[in-house]
């Protein structure tokens, strides 16, 4: 009996997957062909890789869509519309010069060397060219050229020549964003290739640039959804001793309506802007005298900071934390010891070198020593915890302070309170067995996020960094690597929230977990962090005796629940836009009096106030009565009370709040109660007059 062959696939046909759905197709299909129907879809994602729709597919490929709405999406419009942008200038500006032209987030920028720098009106016209190359539909064409032909094509673009020496040079392993920030999205070791932009009606090749890609299939797809927002200096590969070239940044969106609503979120976030909001309100500057990065707390600023201060102090001695103090310098060699040196030098200040000793003649008697200013506190926890020796039943010891540190962050970063070179962190230091290292992880996770939510940051993810295998910062064994980011992904699991990855983020010693929050706006924060180290018990040889009398190396683990005390600071001045919650205000009860005949009056409610612990205050100034409340909204006091003829004879105030309502006649009795409960509550919602509670109240059931 003969066996029928089995019916195979023939050659001219492809089986792919196709975002989940095996199908045969023809061969030569692109992907083009399988999203014909869609333009939404404007790369699509092959074998994990993204490909311009163009691409070619191949038997056994899995194929997903990638829509314009999509995060990469988004990126490949915003690479698209740099390239657009470029063409445009070139256009205007014949004699300029491409550098690079990288997506951002939420939006592009190109380098060019041109002779003067771009005014606003360039840009305005620059625009104006932008939306005509996008209204002639011209295509993104990609060809594989060899470093020859590329050298040959870009011989007028000099910075172009040199990225395809750095990428294509011995050594370079395709690194170039380390030599050059954004450029990988042009130049990477093996294949190079250019982007032609081709006028689809005659099929001419109208401008090109060397690029990776992908690109949008045509500039159609840009559609009105884009502006050019502003230009500044930059540096050719991000050094002063290179070529100062002139950048041009802008956004793009898929839509209008979408390039509209970012606009109104950037004018939102100008208007809450920390480093305004800082000056206005009076809470915090930098002297120029001092140094750049360096802030100092003005009276109202160092109010708050107070009340953060007390409260993570109460709130770590409640979770089993003692306090301790180390000093603001070291001996360099410690921080040797602890690994810091050199994998973070270029983040520390520069060694101070002291007790040199020379005899008249200059001969050095005495060898000086290198200090340095502080950049973390952990090396110095380690010398407590290995002042003594520590049992198990010791465990875990847990050590907390308010550690001042100092980092040399470069000038071009320094950005208000959220950037400093000098800040406060409240840094804590577990050190626990290992089989007790999920549990510390737990309790510390739960601390960060009540502490969270208790200063109103409600929304919230997980990110877990993670080292690079191929790197040679990190330190430590494989096995310890695995166990300790085992652990984190663990207990990060179990919370519930979103966790994401951050592959080759983690610190020299050890994987972290960071705490993600979003203000009241919608933009992420990167907050609280939780370390796990294995690496610097051992180089500081900290043990302690197990149950069995065996000597164990403890873990450590690190967290700063604020992240520093500045930063959080210049965060929450962002997200209520610098209306603090009561318990947090600066000035939480302001009295008017609407004459000053009633100026005593309300003296002695701001007096029975104070004694109450509430920071209230009589604006017994020469302003009328008018001025003195805008005064008190400009100044975003939570409680404005109010006196006239008829309070005064009732033994009442009226209170005027935030949002313009107002509750009139309260029983000054009745008002220091209410304002009391409000503040010791750490009530982070402002207070409103009672009707006004109840319309929200309603509001919040119907929504239900």
């Amino acid at each position: 009996m003969t066996t029928a062959p089995e019916p195979t696939t023939s050659p001219a046909s492809l089986t792919i997957t196709v975002d989940g759905e095996r199908r045969t197709v023809g061969a030569g299909t692109t992907a083009a062909d399988l999203y014909r129907e869609d333009r939404a879809v404007v790369v699509a994602r092959v074998g994990g890789v993204l490909r311009d729709l163009t691409h070619e597919l191949a038997d056994g490929d899995v194929v997903e869509r990638v829509l314009i709405s999509d995060p990469e999406g988004l990126e490949v419009l915003r690479h698209s519309a740099a390239h657009v942008m470029a063409q445009a200038v070139q256009q205007l500006h014949e004699e300029a010069k491409l550098g690079i032209g990288p997506y951002i987030i939420d939006g592009f920028y190109f380098d060019f060397d041109v002779a003067q720098p771009f005014t606003p009106e360039d840009l305005k016209a620059i625009e104006k060219r932008m939306q005509k190359i996008v209204n002639s539909t011209q295509s993104f064409r990609r060809r594989a050229v060899d470093e020859a032909e590329a050298r040959a094509e870009m011989a007028d673009e000099p910075y172009k020549l040199e990225l395809i020496g750095l990428a294509q040079g011995p050594g370079s392993g395709g690194d170039v964003d380390a030599a050059a920030e954004g450029a990988s999205v042009e130049v990477a070791a093996g294949e190079l290739t250019i982007y032609d932009n081709v006028d689809r009606r005659t099929g001419e090749t109208v401008w090109k640039d060397l690029c990776r890609g992908p690109h949008l299939p045509d500039t159609k797809l840009i559609g009105n959804g884009f502006a050019l927002t502003r230009s500044a200096a930059a540096y050719w590969r991000g050094s002063e001793k290179n070529q100062q070239l002139q950048r041009i940044y802008g956004t793009a969106w898929p839509t209008k309506e979408e390039l509209t609503a970012y606009k109104e979120r950037l004018a939102e976030a100008e208007r809450r802007d920390h480093r305004r909001l800082g000056a206005e309100l009076d809470l915090f500057s930098f002297p120029d005298e001092l140094g750049s990065g360096l802030p100092v707390f003005h009276p109202k600023g160092g109010i708050i900071k107070r009340e953060m201060e007390d409260y993570v102090r109460d709130r770590h001695v409640d979770e089993g934390f003692q306090y301790v103090g180390t000093p603001h310098i070291s001996k360099d060699g410690l921080f040797h010891t602890s690994g810091h040196l050199p994998y973070y030098a270029e983040t520390m200040f520069p060694p101070l070198h002291v007790d040199e000793e020379r005899d008249e003649d200059g001969t050095v008697t005495k060898p000086g020593q290198d200090y340095r200013l502080k950049a973390m506190n952990c090396p110095m926890h380690n010398l407590i915890y290995r002042s003594r020796g520590r049992s198990y039943r010791d465990l875990p010891l847990r050590l907390f302070e308010f550690g001042h540190v100092y980092r040399y962050e470069k000038s071009g970063v320094v950005h208000g309170l959220t950037r400093v070179r000098g800040f406060a962190q409240d840094d804590s230091h577990s050190y626990v067995t290992r089989e007790d290292a999920p549990a510390e992880i737990r309790h510390l996770l739960e601390f960060i996020l009540g502490l969270l939510r208790d200063f109103g940051l409600t929304d919230f993810y997980l990110e877990l960094s993670t080292r690079d295998p191929e790197s040679e910062k990190f330190i430590g064994s494989d096995e310890q690597w695995e166990e300790a980011t085992r652990v984190l992904e663990e207990v990060c699991t179990e919370t519930g929230l979103d966790l994401v990855p951050d592959p080759g983020g983690a610190a020299y010693y050890g994987p972290k977990v960071s705490v993600q929050a979003k203000d009241a706006i919608g933009r992420t924060w990167q907050m609280s962090t939780i370390q796990y180290d294995f690496n610097q018990p051992e180089r500081f040889d900290l043990e302690y005796q197990a149950a069995d009398g065996t000597r164990q190396r403890p873990v450590m683990i690190h967290s700063a629940k604020f992240g520093s005390i500045e930063r959080f600071l210049g965060v929450l001045v962002e997200h209520y836009a610098g209306a603090f919650p009561a318990w947090l205000a600066p000035v939480q009860v302001r009295a008017i009096p609407v004459a000053e005949a009633f100026d005593d009056y309300l003296r002695e409610v701001v007096a029975s106030l104070r004694a109450r612990g509430i920071r209230a205050e009589l604006d017994a100034g020469s302003d009328r009565f008018p001025k003195k409340i805008r005064t008190a909204a400009k100044d975003k006091v939570p409680f404005v009370l109010i006196a006239g003829g008829e309070d005064a004879e009732a033994g009442a105030v009226s209170f005027r709040f935030r949002d313009g309502s107002q509750d009139n006649g309260v029983l000054v009795g009745e008002a220091v109660e209410r304002i009391v409960a409000h503040v010791r509550g750490r009530v982070n919602e402002d207070p409103t007059a009672p009707a006004r509670r109840e319309d929200a109240a309603a509001a919040a059931g119907a929504g239900q």
